[in-house]
């Protein structure tokens, strides 16, 4: 996702296996001395020019950047603990993590928290060490459980994975005939279809839009048997990012009726679809094609180059035949887990997949709602 940073390892260098993290000296004001560099831990919310920082070496990277520190910060308390290589105030490398201090869940390091992947930015293998090795540091001057690291397979391709999902690659080159031929045929019908039907598309980024776009999420967390996220994550969503032109929401309407919704990011040549909702109750209308195609279509529109489309858990074979269905390329996105206490990376588990599910999916909206608003910061 940058221009600027190669983000795979130099040839013949791997990165893991290996000894135990080399000794990191703490320096004045968070500062920390890894391999003989510093290493500087910054807060982007407190830093007035991190968006235009972050820009000038990685202008397609949206997890890193302000707005969604800002979401983490101001919904669940998450302390920003960005470890940074600089030089005259320019970044030469960037390990984004967020501290989730909680009694129930613990507390560990997240790269970053609710975030599909967020790659490592550095040059190479060494650069990402000294960045690993300092988090290392003060993750147990702060007694972290772990490290968990959501991207990163160039340089950890040694290290055995916590968690395996797939990602989905869009490329949004050609004209919009083009585009859409490239879907596969059974996404195209499903398209047409909700045109056929007279479904009707909006695009927002009012308050407003984002909670039309939240009742149509919390039915359809029901569904898969999850909790909702809270209300207050979405509203500062539309505070933080759409309103400042870096989203947009997609709402699908057949007459006064609301009935599927997507929330896209963008930055850069790059837009991310990140979350997807749908009424079940009509399902038939196709609307929830109709919001990703749309999507696709503004975004091609105004230059996007790709389209990423989130994460997805083996698991879910039906989000998998949907997601294939555009003709995106399909890769892997392991997530690393580094136990602080046994100095080595530990498998881990899919905790959205589970015995809850049934008690989620039987829930009333009301109460679901209620334990999503108090669950969700443990889990992060």
């Amino acid at each position: 996702m940058s221009a600027s940073f190669s983000q795979v390892s130099a040839p013949g260098r791997s990165v893991f296996p290996f000894e135990s993290p080399a000794p990191v000296e703490i320096l004045a004001r968070g500062a920390l001395l890894a391999h003989g560099r510093v290493v500087q831990r910054l807060n982007p919310i407190r830093d007035e020019r991190w968006n235009d920082k972050l820009a000038a070496v990685a202008p397609d990277a949206f997890f890193p950047g302000k707005g969604w520190a800002l979401v983490l910060a101001q919904t669940y308390g998450y302390a920003p603990e960005y470890f940074a290589e600089q030089t005259g105030g320019r970044l030469e490398a960037l390990l984004p993590v967020m501290e989730v201090d909680s009694w129930l869940t613990g507390r560990r390091g997240i790269s970053l928290p609710f975030t599909d992947y967020c790659d490592p930015l550095a040059a190479d293998a060494a650069a990402f060490r000294q960045l690993f090795d300092a988090a290392v540091a003060h993750g147990r001057s702060r007694r972290w459980k772990y490290l968990e690291l959501r991207g990163g397979q160039p340089f950890l391709a040694a290290a055995p994975p916590a968690q395996q999902y797939y990602g989905h690659e869009l490329s949004l080159a050609g004209e919009e005939p083009e585009l859409f031929a490239a879907l596969k045929s059974a996404t195209r019908r499903a398209v047409r279809k909700a045109q056929h039907e007279g479904v009707t598309v909006e695009f927002r980024s009012d308050v407003r839009g984002i909670r039309q776009f939240y009742a149509l999420h919390c039915r359809t967390r029901r569904k898969h048997g999850l909790p909702p996220q809270p209300l207050r994550f979405f509203l500062q969503v539309q505070e933080r990012i759409l309103d400042h032109g870096d989203g947009i929401v997609v709402l699908a309407r057949a007459g006064a009726r609301y009935i599927a919704g997507a929330v896209f990011f963008q930055k850069g040549a790059t837009a991310l679809y990140k979350f997807g909702a749908s009424d079940e109750r009509t399902l038939r209308l196709r609307g929830n094609d109709l919001v990703i195609w749309e999507g696709i279509r503004h975004y091609a529109a105004r230059g996007c180059r790709k389209l990423y489309m989130g994460r997805t858990s083996p698991a879910n074979e039906g989000l998998l035949r949907f997601k294939r269905g555009w003709g995106a390329r399909e890769y892997p996105i392991p997530y690393y887990r580094y136990d602080l206490r046994k100095n080595a990376f530990v498998p881990g588990h899919d905790e959205t997949v589970g015995w809850h599910n049934r008690v989620f999916g039987a829930l009333p909206l009301s109460l679901s709602r209620l334990l999503g608003a108090l669950l969700y910061r443990h889990v992060a």
